[in-house]
């Protein structure tokens, strides 16, 4: 086992350890499965079986996908997914809660990772006043306790987040606090990502603070290998009335044969609601391997009925980074979207 990894695994026992032994006060909390761009933002379809509790929400997407950097190009796409979960209370009073998610795409989004083809990920928690204890494709729950709201309809902001990842398959823990969300994942290979979230008003205005600590891999395609990475990011939220700003910064180290490499970044954004429509504008600027990263993306949301709306979103990225004469990092696309979507 290499000191790095034994690090990682020393450090994730003490935060576990912690976190148990001054949770007497802590509430369980839920989490979701969706790590990708599209979520349903209705209420769930649940009922009851017995002293089971089953939940299920989802959508349907279909777009038409214009890209201005592929000869102008126009192809239709489709994304649909849902999350089903089995929920119950023991004797005990502990919370166990099956979760079940998939997602099926159909195109070429602005999200530079999104996967044609179907994926899933499963999970199954126990929680109770000492917090949840998570396991499954559970590797992406910090990091949606911790990061930016996504934009508005089809709004997607490149690079907005740390490059480094864990595997899929780990296990994890998260307690609220009070006003204080904390979180922990470490997948299979013993890489880890710790986090917490601060959230409460103030007067007439909303405050969220998050602050996350990330060690993972990195796997450019068609790169020079795998990097090991180490990262420290931080979000600050503002709401107030139906305006929403905020801004993400970050900073990551690659490390592998030869000296490592740094990458920094600052994302921000801006989210207003009037009626039945919703607008986002956001911006990202970074420094990797002395190049520049740079995404914009523009939203648009009008609330055809309950669950039924029309979405627009325009998407740059242009970034070129190289090492050795391989690319890390390349991507130049300009595309806009534009869908009908349908979520329960």
């Amino acid at each position: 086992m290499t000191t790095r990894k034994t690090l990682k695994r020393l450090l994730l026992v003490v935060v576990m350890a912690a976190g148990l032994a001054i949770t007497d006060h802590a509430i369980g909390q839920d989490f979701s499965l969706n790590y990708e761009r599209l979520s349903s933002l209705e209420e769930p379809i649940a009922t009851e079986i017995g002293d089971v509790t089953l939940v299920l929400n989802g959508l349907l997407d279909t777009a038409l996908i214009h890209d201005a950097e592929d000869d102008g190009n126009t192809d239709a796409g489709l994304t649909a997914n849902l999350q089903v979960s089995a929920l119950t209370q023991l004797s005990n009073r502990w919370r166990v809660g099956l979760r079940y998610f998939g997602q099926y795409v159909a195109d070429d989004r602005a999200d530079i990772e999104a996967n044609d083809g179907y994926t899933d990920n499963a999970a199954l928690t126990v929680g109770g006043a000492w917090g949840t204890v998570l396991g499954g494709n559970v590797s992406g729950a910090v990091r949606e306790q911790t990061r930016r709201l996504r934009g508005a309809g089809n709004a997607s902001l490149a690079f907005d987040d740390v490059l480094g990842r864990l595997e899929e398959r780990s296990v994890g823990y998260i307690g609220r606090f009070g006003p204080w969300v904390v979180g922990t994942v470490v997948d299979e290979d013993g890489n880890f990502d710790l986090g917490g979230m601060y959230q409460r008003p103030f007067g007439t205005r909303d405050y969220r603070l998050t602050a996350r600590v990330t060690a993972g891999t990195y796997s450019p395609e068609g790169g020079p290998g795998q990097f090991d990475t180490w990262a420290v990011s931080g979000v600050g939220e503002l709401v107030y009335g139906s305006m929403l700003f905020d801004i993400g910064v970050g900073h990551e180290r690659f490390s592998r044969r030869g000296p490592d490499i740094d990458r920094w970044y600052v994302s921000s954004g801006a989210r207003w609601k009037t009626g039945v429509v919703s607008v986002s504008l956001e911006g990202h600027y970074g420094r990797f391997e002395g190049e520049d990263e740079v995404s914009a993306a523009l939203g648009l949301q009008y609330d055809v009925a309950r669950g039924l709306s029309a979405n627009l979103g325009i998407n740059h990225a242009n970034a070129r980074v190289t090492r050795d004469g391989l690319e890390v990092e390349e991507v130049e696309e300009t595309k806009t979207v534009l869908s009908f979507r349908y979520s329960f």
